[in-house]
């Protein structure tokens, strides 16, 4: 991705760069001072990040004594740690352990199916539950979501700062359940975090192409992986990773055109009015029942 210096741009531009390191392109705001800064100079606060000097100043005031644990938590946290990108695969592997108890019947309280959104059984919590399921017969599913999470995780946490990294992943995952809704046969069912890192994929594609990065090698990526969802036999919810990828697309280019420290509050709305949208368009069966 492109982190040219801002010597040849406006203001505008300027303020997207990191004010202690001006080479290193970043999205994310000082919480206290509203300087842009990047994952080296972040600190994660109670809400929000800090720049180093706000964090100098909110230490001289804090109690010397904190929990071991929270403080190495925190260490982590401002050396720039993907936090989000961790949290999630943890989750994700403790469901899958789960999953393997026989008896607790985990996989039918999460997996997600259209029914789930009709009148003959409304459990919408599935939308979203489905990314942390996995097939407890592949092992190679939950390890693979998992990896590829970790690589784009890192890239996209890091760059766009850890609640906006977080509203990306679900609000994908949510895209890629609505995929399904739409392009698949209401009986099907569905697990796994492809949709979610499917929009991960197509976050990224946008942001690196409108930034003027490199983004052959992820078209390669991302058309084998597409393909692969098409082969006969292999059982894949094709209609989820195209969800998801669009889903992605889409919340990519709204980082993308709001990243000005202006217009914070527009990528808010937007980030949230598109979810609306996504949560309608999961009704389908509601407002078209099933014979």
């Amino acid at each position: 991705m492109s982190t040219e210096p801002a010597g040849g741009a406006d203001a505008a531009d300027r303020s997207n760069y990191c004010y202690r390191h001006p080479d290193r392109q970043s999205f994310v705001l000082c919480q206290r001072c509203g300087r842009t800064i990047c994952p080296e100079c972040m600190t994660q606060g109670a809400v929000g990040v800090i720049c180093p000097e706000c964090m100098r100043e909110q230490r001289a005031s804090a109690p010397r004594t904190k929990p071991a644990v929270l403080t190495r938590a925190r260490s982590a946290a401002g050396r720039g740690a993907p936090v989000v990108t961790y949290t999630l695969i943890g989750i994700t592997l403790a469901v899958y352990l789960l999953q393997l108890i026989p008896g607790l019947g985990v996989t039918n309280w999460l997996y997600f199916t259209p029914l789930a959104m009709s009148d003959i059984a409304l459990q919408p919590w599935r939308l979203f539950t489905t990314m942390f399921v996995h097939s407890t017969s592949l092992i190679f599913h939950v390890l693979l979501n998992m990896y590829t999470l970790w690589i784009f995780g890192q890239l996209l946490e890091g760059l766009l700062g850890r609640w906006r990294f977080l509203a990306l992943y679900l609000l994908s995952g949510l895209a890629g359940s609505v995929g399904v809704i739409w392009l698949a046969d209401p009986n099907t069912s569905v697990v796994g975090a492809s949709g979610a890192i499917f929009g991960l994929m197509g976050a990224f594609l946008v942001i690196q192409r409108r930034l003027g990065g490199q983004t052959t090698q992820l078209f390669i990526l991302l058309g084998i992986n597409l393909v692969i969802g098409f082969v006969p036999g292999f059982n894949i919810a094709w209609q989820a990773h195209l969800g998801g990828l669009i889903g992605g697309a889409v919340i990519g280019l709204i980082f993308v055109e709001t990243r000005k420290r202006s217009q914070q509050a527009l990528q808010t709305w937007l980030l949230i009015a598109f979810g609306v949208v996504l949560l309608l368009l999961s009704c389908r069966y509601l407002v078209f029942p099933l014979a």
